[in-house]
């Protein structure tokens, strides 16, 4: 019992560094937040973790490796950084064209926006092949194969946690915002994906 509060200690307070670290589908929570409140937080993490199993699954059974797969970074970090273009421009087109949040919804969702943005998110990816493989690894020592399930939901759950309070805490603040800086925000959010698209693209040149 002991073992497994010290290790589910180490998991919650190494995967903070990725859970909580701002990025693309931090500002894409921010902004359903803004519209939907915690339900499109939840949806969001639904999202993630239909990307988010697969991988855990196929790195804790040693199938998925950067070097096995050498170009796989770059075409994630392209397709990730035109997915970020696309998203922010029509964002800032709608939030110039409406007036309000509820006018604001895009044609996609939360859920779909969770799977495409951590799919196409390099960071995401080169987290669990470093950081998240060494996890696995010493679950695996411990409990075998079920070390695999073991991670990913000690693991999952504050996804939930962070994006759902997150995305709650954006819906109160509309309560605050007049429009013009309602819009304000979201055009700061969509140029933060912008931002986050750049550095995509950034990093395969490094």
């Amino acid at each position: 019992m002991n073992q497994i509060l010290e290790f589910a200690v180490v998991v919650i307070a190494i995967s903070a560094s990725g859970v909580m670290a701002p990025g693309p589908l931090f500002a894409a929570n921010v902004s359903y937040g803004l519209r939907d409140g915690a339900k499109s937080g939840i949806k969001m993490a639904v999202g993630h973790s239909i990307v988010e199993f697969p991988l855990v699954i196929l790195l804790g059974i040693g199938v998925f490796s950067l070097e096995i797969f050498p170009e796989f970074r770059t075409l994630i970090s392209i397709f990730g950084a035109i997915t970020l273009f696309g998203f922010a421009i029509l964002q800032i087109k709608t939030v110039l064209q409406n007036k309000r949040n509820h006018s604001l919804k895009p044609k996609h969702g939360p859920l779909i926006s969770g799977i495409t943005f951590s799919a196409l998110n390099p960071f995401f990816i080169i987290w669990w092949v470093t950081i998240g493989f060494k996890l696995i690894s010493d679950a695996m020592l411990i409990w075998a194969f079920t070390g695999i399930i073991v991670v990913f939901f000690l693991h999952i759950w504050m996804d939930f946690a962070w994006m759902g309070g997150i995305s709650f805490l954006a819906s109160k603040s509309t309560r605050i915002l007049s429009n013009r800086n309602y819009k304000a925000l979201m055009i700061g959010l969509s140029l933060m994906l912008i931002y986050f698209g750049i550095t995509f693209l950034f990093d395969i040149i490094s």
